[in-house]
């Protein structure tokens, strides 16, 4: 299944993001935890190699703890500063702080030995529906951006000014034109950085429960039962007619399956799950 979507606010997005570079200290790259690699945008290169950048892995909380680790030793490894956060943010919310001050700290001192006390200005980028606002909203303790656990809520740019004087530049979520591979684009459809308006979910689940028969089959049988030798197909047929979605005559909704299938990864309900780790890229 090929995921393929770039509307046009997203090159819009992009172009202001390259002309407000030159505005900002640095960059805060906000990754999700169930799918880091997928989730850096080749499109950003330019990006993120002009300025120091702090990777915030956030919704740590919905994988393992050693799974976040790992990722967060991987990017270490490339002399990037990682914060692992939850998808609440809240308490980590002083950690990316001193991370962002610490990655900023030459210019700081620089000022500071001229009698400035530097306020540092940083621009939040990253895929859609990672959390980038949200994370906004715990450092400024209190709501100050517009956030939904959906793709494109942030259609624009937002300043927002944080207590002891950082600013933070909100933009929004930016998918690449082309993904990186056909897996790529499903981890990323699979955690919602691309509507589900846009795709094919039954298409989607079909995908989602493969992988799970490879990658978590003790966590898919747990949550569904054994479905020895079947098809994704045949396997949520079956699991339509378990959860009652069936259609006049007794044939299985499929598409209301779907959506449950893919609304328990997202809930954690079949646990929690990581769809890549470091050693498979």
């Amino acid at each position: 299944m090929i995921i393929q979507w770039f509307p046009g606010h997203m090159a819009k997005a992009k172009r202001q993001m390259e002309e407000s570079l030159k505005k900002v200290d640095s960059l805060v790259y906000v990754l999700d935890a169930r799918a880091p690699y997928s989730c850096i945008n080749p499109e950003f290169s330019d990006l993120i190699e002009s300025k120091p950048v702090l990777y915030v892995i956030n919704k740590c909380d919905m994988v393992e703890s050693s799974d976040a680790r790992a990722w967060a030793a991987h990017f270490e490894k490339t002399g990037r500063k990682v914060v692992l956060t939850s998808g609440t943010v809240g308490r980590d919310a002083p950690k990316v702080l001193s991370a962002l001050n610490e990655i900023n700290r030459e210019k700081i001192e620089r000022n500071a030995k001229k009698g400035i006390r530097y306020a540092v200005k940083a621009m939040v980028i990253g895929m859609p529906n990672t959390g980038k606002s949200t994370l906004i909203n715990a450092l400024c303790r209190g709501k100050k951006t517009v956030t939904g656990n959906r793709p494109g809520v942030t259609k624009g740019e937002q300043w927002v000014r944080l207590p002891g004087g950082v600013s933070l530049l909100d933009t929004p979520g930016t998918l690449s034109h082309s993904m990186k591979s056909e897996e790529v684009g499903l981890h990323l459809a699979f955690i919602g950085s691309v509507r589900d308006a846009v795709i094919d979910t039954t298409e989607l689940s079909f995908a989602m429960i493969e992988f799970f028969l490879r990658k978590f089959p003790q966590n898919f049988e747990n949550r569904y039962g054994t479905f020895e030798g079947k098809t994704g197909r045949e396997i949520l047929s079956e699991i339509a007619k378990k959860r009652g979605f069936v259609r006049k005559g007794g044939e299985a909704d499929l598409d209301k399956a779907a959506l449950a299938v893919i609304d328990d990864f997202r809930k954690q309900r079949i646990g929690k799950i990581i769809l890549e780790t470091p050693d498979e890229i």
